[in-house]
């Protein structure tokens, strides 16, 4: 049978019983760094909502790699037991397996957070000075960012790994590494914020390999048989800027490193981009990243309706779907994907009564048969 939305995927040792993905969805409600009752919630709705994999937002490898002061962070033992109550908790009452994305902010950390107006945070304002490749500022109005030597990159490696065996501590299942958005990694990936003239600078194969070492640093550290992928903004949507052509290289490269996906996403580098978005408007990247380089790939961005994901994955243009803010205003949406399109998708036993194949009773019982898998054996 023909791949489709809710056909299982393996990614090494991983299979996933469909290919429905939570992305990372920065929440911000955090205290340095640790984790708040909020994620209880917010996780532990889609550890049982029927997809396939949840990924944890964007996490912080340390605390000048937040993105506000308010991100999640993986650099103490204290963020490691915070995240540990959450990651216990979702395995408890879900089927899902759980992912991390890790991340490093560069310029673009010290703001308020991402429901908020995203403004620099000044350093007598409880901010941070930020750093990046060079010395470029977000916007004119903002800092300059320092520009990192060489110790300090390899202070960054460094706590990226750490992060990396900390995940593994938590037995979280799956690690996504942040190159996009215009975040650190992808700082150094792209020539609108990297100007260099040293060995991490200039060329496409110098820029790059910043962001391979540490992906080859991390992948050492991870369990052989445990997936590792990477979020890579396809394009910057900026004339000169980081392109699809550059984006395959690095792809390339990276699964000669043991890359076992990329998560085709865009843009975020600078104010001056130009996206051009609409419906499954980043789909043809992760098509065309797929057919290059034979990576798996995960398609992310204004895809919304059951037949349209599912067409994705039939038509061979990626190999995942994830979807955020979808799931944000339908924690339920694998569950109504798999009616629309007559799938299964994990469903819980405390809510079979809820399925469309049942039928309430005027007696107040429940009537018919739900042949849909349950979260939980043990009916929670």
């Amino acid at each position: 049978m023909a791949d489709h939305l809710f056909s299982p995927i393996k990614l090494r040792d991983l299979e996933l019983v469909n290919r429905i993905v939570v992305p990372p969805m920065g929440q911000h409600v955090c205290s340095d760094g640790n984790a708040a009752d909020w994620h209880m919630m917010h996780l532990g709705q889609y550890a049982v909502c029927g997809a396939g994999l949840v990924i944890i937002e964007a996490t912080a490898i340390s605390p000048g790699g937040r993105i506000s002061p308010f991100s999640l962070g993986l650099y103490s033992d204290e963020n490691e037991a915070a995240l540990r109550r959450i990651v216990d908790f979702c395995r408890d009452i879900g089927q899902a397996p759980f992912g991390i994305q890790l991340d490093h902010s560069g310029r673009k950390g010290s703001r308020e957070p991402s429901w908020g107006s995203r403004a620099q945070i000044e350093i007598a304002d409880g901010g941070w000075e930020t750093v990046a490749p060079s010395a470029v500022p977000w916007a004119n109005n903002y800092p300059a960012p320092r520009a990192l030597d060489e110790a300090g990159m390899d202070e960054i490696k460094e706590q990226f790994v750490a992060a990396t065996r900390r995940s593994d501590n938590l037995g979280l299942d799956l690690i996504e590494l942040h190159c996009a958005h215009g975040y650190l990694l992808h700082q150094f990936l792209s020539p609108i914020t990297n100007h260099r003239d040293d060995a991490y600078g200039g060329s496409l194969e110098k820029r790059l390999a910043f962001p391979l070492e540490v992906f080859t640093a991390m992948r050492a550290a991870w369990p052989k048989h445990k997936p590792m992928g990477v979020r890579v903004s396809v394009t910057d949507w900026i004339d000169g800027g980081w392109d699809v052509e550059s984006s395959v290289a690095f792809g390339t490269a990276l699964k000669e490193r043991g890359c076992d996906f990329i998560v085709a996403s865009s843009g975020g580098i600078a104010p001056q981009q130009a996206i051009e978005a609409g419906p499954g408007y980043q789909v043809g990247f992760a098509d065309q990243i797929k057919r290059e380089t034979g990576l798996a790939t995960m398609a992310i961005g204004l895809i919304t309706e059951p037949l349209q994901a599912d067409t994705i994955v039939r038509s061979g243009q990626a190999d995942m779907i994830a979807l955020a803010r979808g799931l944000m205003y339908n924690p339920r949406w694998p569950w109504h994907a798999a009616v629309a399109l007559g799938q299964h998708a994990p469903f819980p036993q405390p809510y079979w009564q809820s399925h469309p194949s049942m039928k309430a009773h005027a007696s107040g019982q429940t009537v018919g048969k739900f042949e849909g898998p349950g979260a939980k054996g043990d009916g929670r």
